[in-house]
């Protein structure tokens, strides 16, 4: 039925890979951003939920749902400031279709373009790139619906607004975020098969550096990596050249997927044909639904410093691993000053684990990947599954507390705390 706040549905929810069923009896899929308001200041819990592609629960709540997929996406190009102000429940490819329209860009995009803005920001999502921060490190300002219900804005440089961005959604409803852009740009994707492990790990920095974005896929067994995907900006460079080795690796002769077994033709343009930033930097196109919905996902963020030995220590844990995976991914990216984000004071890679879909397995292995990279420093992707808890992971981020504390300023009745923020964050 239809409120005065939106639409609320009384049916079962469920997060895009199925596995798990949220515990709200209500969704709320306000249209405005007082209806949004409206409905913030009258619950008494309440998560927001992006596009449900978190595969544990840090978007549930025993309280209200709700949705910003049906807000106007409002977004607002100002040329001058290179910068677009657009709607939290937006998708990334929504966005990257009408920026590209426009003549602009944004640095980087995840592999899914599919994920809606507020919701990769909150959990630093990111794309890949030595250079190239995470999704969050473009946001310039945001408005936030807080707890009673009124608008809070912030900007770059504002007190606390690097504890703002990367918010795990507990500060209050992100309605609106300021991003900044860039004028667009080419990109050109190839894709090689069949690396030498021993070779990209004896020149891990040149790997990662050949191209704007590096992505290697992997199983974690054997002495071959299966693929590495090289997104490369074609501005000043001879888009006829072409790589006849990578590593040990030959180019891909047809389109590939990261899951070895599946058609390429989900994927975005391969074999190095120049095309715009909003068709490449993904590694899915936003047209057709995302990779496997029968999948679970962990990523574990690993100082720069020890890549190389965390990724010696996967694999060893290949006769564990190996067995329970659809595909691994190693990316790397920049550091940024966001607190809660797992690339806060250092370059870092990541470390994707694509799993199947049997959760009882994959929990039993988390806690042993945890402390076999426990000595790394490695941080849990917030939207994935992981095992640490608030004990285990206030450690790794100097401005934990910080974070808990203003927490603790916007919402000191707890309205957007939730079983899985108790258990990571608040330590309860």
């Amino acid at each position: 039925m239809v409120s005065e706040a939106g639409t609320e549905l009384h049916t079962e929810q469920y997060n895009w890979a199925g596995n798990l069923r949220y515990a709200a009896a209500e969704l709320r899929e306000p249209t405005t951003v007082v209806e949004l308001q409206e409905l913030v200041a009258g619950a008494s819990k309440l998560r927001a939920l992006g596009s449900r592609h978190s595969f544990n629960r840090i978007a549930d709540t025993s309280g209200v749902l709700v949705s910003l997929e049906h807000l106007a996406p409002a977004i607002d190009v100002d040329p001058d400031s290179l910068t677009v102000t657009v709607s939290g429940g937006t998708r990334y490819g929504t966005l990257a279709a009408e920026l590209q329209r426009q003549g602009f860009a944004l640095h980087n995009l995840a592999s899914l373009p599919h994920i809606s803005v507020a919701g990769a920001v909150a959990t630093a999502t990111h794309g890949s790139g030595d250079r190239n921060g995470n999704l969050a490190t473009a946001v310039a300002g945001l408005e936030i619906v807080t707890a009673d219900g009124g608008i809070l804005t912030a900007r770059r440089g504002d007190a606390d607004f690097e504890g703002m961005v990367v918010s795990l959604g507990a500060l209050g409803v992100v309605s609106s975020l300021i991003l900044d852009i860039e004028p667009t740009f080419d990109v050109a994707q190839t894709v090689f098969d069949d690396l030498d492990w021993d070779r990209v790990l004896e020149n891990f920095d040149d790997v990662t550096c050949s191209a704007y974005s590096v992505s290697l896929f992997t199983d974690w067994s054997g002495d071959r990596i299966a693929q590495a995907w090289l997104k490369s900006r074609t501005a000043g460079t001879d888009p006829e050249a072409k790589h006849t080795e990578f590593f040990g690796g030959s180019p891909a002769t047809e389109p590939r997927h990261p899951i070895a077994g599946v058609p390429g033709t989900t994927c975005t343009q391969q074999f190095g044909v120049p095309g715009p930033w909003s068709d490449r930097l993904a590694h899915f196109r936003m047209e057709f639904t995302p990779s496997k919905g029968d999948e679970l996902q962990s990523e574990y963020l690993v100082p720069r410093e020890h890549a190389v030995e965390a990724i010696q220590a996967m694999r060893r844990l290949s006769h564990l691993v190996t067995p329970l995976l659809l595909v691994s991914e190693i990316r790397t990216m920049a550091a940024d000053s966001l607190w809660l984000s797992p690339n806060y004071g250092t370059d870092g890679i990541g470390l994707h684990l694509t799993w199947r879909q049997d959760q009882p397995a994959v929990e039993a292995v988390l806690p042993v990947i945890e402390a076999e990279l426990a000595p790394f420093g490695a941080r849990p992707h917030w939207g994935k599954l992981f095992d640490g808890d608030a004990a285990r992971l206030a450690p790794l981020y100097p401005r934990f507390a910080d974070f808990k504390a203003l927490a603790g300023r916007l919402d000191p009745e707890g309205k957007f705390r939730n079983g899985f923020l108790d258990r990571a964050v608040f330590g309860s």
